[in-house]
Formats: structure tokens, C-alpha cells, sequence
């Protein structure tokens, strides 16, 4: 089976937001909205992370091999090029999807309040439990608090700015799960990181709220991604037991975690369409999609598949390409917290169009691409948005 033919085959499972214009039916010319704001963490930063000074120049993502294989240099985007937000904008009708911090965010209808690292849950909640977080992370309600301060430079009153919002699409996307790993990766057991997801949920809901009583009309929750498969998680959290993990390599303990996050998010998503029974609420299953993609490419044939033990003494084990980040180094999914990706003399794979993950934490360009296509079915029956642009444009990729 071919790499192309894996990405479509699955593109009937998946639900997500970024490419809702994918349709080929004639509901309308257009989406019945012409904004679009958007909060998260590094797998949608488009330079904020890099603006948010005085640590932004420092960070990986402000100097090459980020950027390389589009533009050619680094843009603040944790990747070699572009992210799936940049394929989405661009196929929801917009030119681009600005960064908060950029200089002429004033003018942008589409926004990104994104920072890489960045958790739901504010300093504080880590600080009393004694785990640390990047110092330029941008909890959920700091960027909350980011939107309603450029709020008011658009709209002066209350009634103003709820005509600017239904004109909107409002999404929220913490993917990488930074709460949770955060924890674990410092040393905290999976029982107490797992009492952390109540007040993970707790916190999106009321951030989705808050946007719906300054009137958004249409609010989308994404489930977090199967992080169990990432190289930062695989090489931080390794385990000796070849049990703990499976079939293609993915650590079973933190994706059941996950999994039992985003039930308790689903849960919350439909509790609170109850409260606000006329607004669009919809939770988009990116673990699913992200995890069927990630198997699909595993057993294709496409990649590379070595072999490797835990130790002399153990069974062997199969891992495979598809678990290795593309700019790193060391271990077995090259992988290193401390010669992290743009370190000096950190390698760089000779093709990131071959790999699924750049750095270990986010995905290729060519990843995102496909992703983005395969991300094309669900919602778009569900918010009447077509354009006719924009379907030849993924019909192109």
C-alpha cells in the first residue's frame, strides 16, 4: 500500500476543524463566517512563541533547520514549513492566519493566540505541585485574556462585539497535552497526573463559555492527540516492559490516559451544548484521526522497520521509522531533550517529506499536509460551509 493511498484511506474517520471547506456538494459559495480565532499550543504556533519576548529569539523554532523546507527560513512555526493551520486557513478562504504578536494584527481577520508549550491550566496550579513550565508558556486563560484585549480594539461595546463574534469561528486546541506531560516527564506518577484532568476539562469549558457569553456562536474543541507515540514521550517515559507498549510501538499507558481525557472533554462538550442549546459546540476527535494515521503508515511498508532490544537479555522489539523524529539525535527515536532540534550539530534527516515527526514534539510539513487532507470529513454537513476554492485546492494535494 502506498504512502498517498494510507493518508486517503482514512479520510472517512476523521473530524476536525482546519479543513471544514473540503466538500464537493453546493450548500453555498462560502463559510457563513468571516473570522476565525484560534488558541493553543506549539502544534498551531505560528511565531508567537518567538515574539514573546525576552526568551522568543532564543527558542528553536527563530532559527534554521525551522522553516526549511518553506520559506526557506524560520517563521516562529515548530516545523520545517507549514502547519495544518496554514493548509486550513487557507482552504477556509483566508489569506493567512496572522500571530497575535505580530506587529499588524490589528488589520488580520484570521488569528492565531497559539504559544508553543503552552498548558490549559494557569502557572500557578504547576508551581503548587512543583513542576515547571517553559517561562514564555501562555496558559489558556492568558491567551484568553491576549483575545479580549484585542477584542476591545475592534469593538466598543458589549452588543458590538457579540455581532463581531457570531461572525466567527472560535477554536480552542491544546493537542500536545503539555498538562499531562509536563508531569510525567518530571517525575509525577500517572495517578496524581491523572487527577489533574478535571481541572484540565473544567478549565477549556469555561474558556469555550466565556467565549460564548461575548458571542461566539460556533466553538470546536479538539481531543488531544495520541502522544503515547511521540519521540519526546517514547524517550522521556521508556519502559523496560515490552507490554507497556503496542502493537506499533506506542506507550499504552499514556494514550489510555489521554483517551480518558478526552471522554471527560466529550462529556463536558455535551453538558455544556445542553446550557447553550442553540450554539454550534463540537468536539473534534484528533486522537482517533492522528492515531489511524500514525498505524496506517506503520504497517505500510513504506518505511524503514529495524528491530532493537531492551536489553541483551530480553525479547527484541519492533519499532518503526514512523516513531523517529526527523531533526534529532540519539536513541531510538532520535530523540534528546538536551540537543534538542537547531542545537549545534544536531542532525537533520536528508528528506522530512519521509517522516511523520520533525523534532521529537511536532509534526513535518509533509505530515501536517497530509493530515490536513485526511482531516476533511464530519463537520462540514454540520456548519454549512462549502467553497468552491478551496475543494479544488485539496483536491490538488
Amino acid at each position: 500500500m502506498g504512502y498517498d493511498t494510507i493518508f486517503s484511506s482514512i479520510k472517512s474517520i476523521c473530524l476536525f476543524v482546519f479543513v471544514l471547506v473540503v466538500t464537493t456538494s453546493a450548500q453555498s459559495d462560502r463559510c457563513p463566517f468571516d473570522l476565525l480565532y484560534h488558541l493553543g499550543d506549539g502544534v498551531f504556533d505560528n511565531g508567537n512563541s518567538i515574539a514573546n519576548m525576552p526568551y522568543g529569539s532564543r527558542l528553536p523554532a527563530a532559527r534554521l533547520p525551522y522553516g526549511e523546507t518553506d520559506p526557506g527560513r524560520p517563521t516562529g512555526r515548530w516545523c520545517d514549513g507549514l502547519l495544518d493551520i496554514d493548509y486550513g486557513a487557507q482552504g477556509l478562504g483566508f489569506e493567512q492566519i496572522t500571530p497575535y504578536l505580530s506587529p499588524n494584527v490589528s488589520s488580520a481577520n484570521a488569528i492565531m493566540f497559539a504559544v508553543a508549550r503552552s498548558p490549559v491550566l494557569d502557572r500557578p496550579f504547576f508551581t503548587a505541585r512543583n513542576i515547571r513550565i517553559p517561562p514564555y508558556a501562555a496558559s489558556l486563560n492568558v491567551q484568553m485574556s491576549w483575545f479580549k484585549k484585542y477584542l476591545n480594539t475592534i469593538c466598543s461595546t458589549r452588543e458590538d462585539c457579540a455581532d463581531k463574534l457570531a461572525n466567527a469561528l472560535f477554536l480552542f486546541g491544546d493537542v500536545e497535552a503539555n498538562d499531562i506531560t509536563f508531569g510525567l516527564i518530571q517525575g509525577k506518577s500517572m495517578e496524581e497526573v491523572q487527577t489533574y484532568i478535571p481541572y484540565i476539562t473544567e478549565a477549556q469549558i469555561d474558556a469555550a463559555r466565556e467565549a460564548i457569553q461575548l458571542g461566539a456562536t460556533r466553538v470546536i474543541l479538539p481531543g488531544n492527540a495520541p502522544i503515547g507515540c511521540y519521540p519526546f514521550v517514547l524517550t522521556e517515559l521508556a519502559s523496560n516492559n515490552t507490554t507497556d507498549y503496542d502493537d506499533i510501538g506506542c506507550l499504552r499507558t499514556i494514550n489510555d490516559l489521554i483517551t480518558l481525557k478526552n471522554n471527560d472533554l466529550q462529556q463536558a462538550i455535551n453538558d455544556l451544548s445542553q446550557e447553550f442549546p442553540d450554539i454550534f459546540i463540537m468536539y473534534a476527535d484528533f486522537f482517533n484521526s492522528e492515531t489511524s494515521l500514525i498505524r496506517e503508515t506503520a504497517l505500510s511498508g513504506k518505511f524503514f522497520f529495524f528491530f532493537f532490544a531492551y536489553s541483551f537479555a530480553l525479547n527484541a522489539y519492533s519499532a518503526n521509522f514512523t516513531l523517529q523524529a526527523c531533526c534529532g539525535t540519539g536513541g531510538r527515536y532520535n530523540y534528546n531533550s538536551r540537543r534538542f532540534c537547531g542545537s549545534p550539530g544536531v542532525p537533520v534527516c536528508s528528506d522530512p517529506n519521509q517522516y511523520l515527526f520533525w523534532d521529537g514534539i511536532h509534526l513535518t510539513q509533509e505530515a501536517n499536509r497530509r493530515l490536513s487532507t485526511a482531516l476533511a470529513a464530519g463537520a462540514l454537513v454540520q456548519l454549512n460551509c462549502t467553497i468552491s476554492q478551496s475543494s479544488q485546492l485539496w483536491a490538488s494535494i
